[in-house]
């Protein structure tokens, strides 16, 4: 289908609540988005073993941006395009930290996500696999000392660090091979330098043909303040951070309100009706 503008939106309390399916009502908003010539993706922090049955349910047929633009999934061949992964050394200096102290990690890569000994994530994706056919399920692996000695390890693209001590995120912050933000209260994501959701709706909408200026966003997180500034019409939740919130165009109800929907039907879709 060709489409003349593009809408990526973040998931977790904008599109849907954490553990939740996406409401009947941001669903027909999806379906109106398609119809009026908008291609619909998800912009999102989860990895991209984390978005397969979203997009299934949602038919989406453009690739859809995981880890904060760490990476680039295609949804129709279920394959990862790109992987902005940390530099190998750097990646195992970073591990050791953690393990030393006791940091509750979860790291992304495409071949799968790995859990620390002091992770607490596990269910979450536990719960996701839950119901699903063998093969799409997400391969679940322990990452911990003993792997990092081997020679070979795999390639990552994501820390999810969940309630880390405020001077480990400032060390990491503070470290210019690294990029850090926070995607919900108390948790931190962490990834190379450079990678943002913002830079990589950019990417998306030159591959798929679409002018920059027909671009929308919508999130409610730190991690969406790019995102939204990148694109030529942000929309932030109600109930967003105020710096979220000044980086918006457009603020619409709490995600628990269906707040997408009344974006995508007050906002979106009259002005791509201006578009043409």
């Amino acid at each position: 289908m060709k489409y003349n503008s593009l809408l990526a939106t973040d998931m977790d309390y904008t599109l849907l609540m954490p553990g939740r399916d996406v409401s009947p009502g941001n669903i027909e908003a999806v379906r109106a988005l398609r119809a009026n010539g908008v291609a619909f993706t998800l912009a999102t922090g989860r990895s991209s073993y984390l978005v397969g049955k979203y997009a299934q349910d949602l038919e989406i047929d453009i690739p859809i941006i995981t880890g904060n633009g760490g990476a680039l999934y295609d949804p129709v061949t279920k394959r990862d395009l790109m992987s902005k992964d940390f530099a190998e050394e750097k990646f195992r200096a970073l591990m050791t930290s953690m393990l030393e102290r006791k940091i509750d990690a979860t790291i992304y890569s495409v071949s799968g996500i790995y859990f620390s000994p002091y992770s607490t994530r596990r269910a979450f994706c536990d719960n996701y696999n839950a119901g699903l056919p063998d093969e799409d399920k997400i391969p679940l692996l322990g990452l911990d000392g003993d792997d990092l000695a081997k020679e070979q390890i795999p390639a990552f693209n994501k820390f999810l660090l969940i309630k880390p001590p405020a001077d480990f995120v400032e060390e990491l912050a503070s470290d210019p091979d690294l990029t850090v933000v926070s995607s919900a209260p108390e948790f931190y994501d962490v990834m190379a330098a450079g990678v943002s959701k913002g830079d990589a709706l950019l990417e998306l909408a030159d591959h798929l043909g679409i002018p920059r200026k027909n671009t929308f966003a919508s999130g409610d997180s730190e991690n969406d303040i790019t995102l939204l500034e990148s694109a030529s019409y942000g929309i932030a939740m109600a109930d967003s951070d105020a710096k979220v919130i000044s980086a918006a165009a457009f603020v619409t109800s709490a995600c628990e309100e269906d707040g997408f929907a009344r974006a995508v039907f007050d906002y979106v879709i009259p002005k791509v009706k201006s578009f043409t």
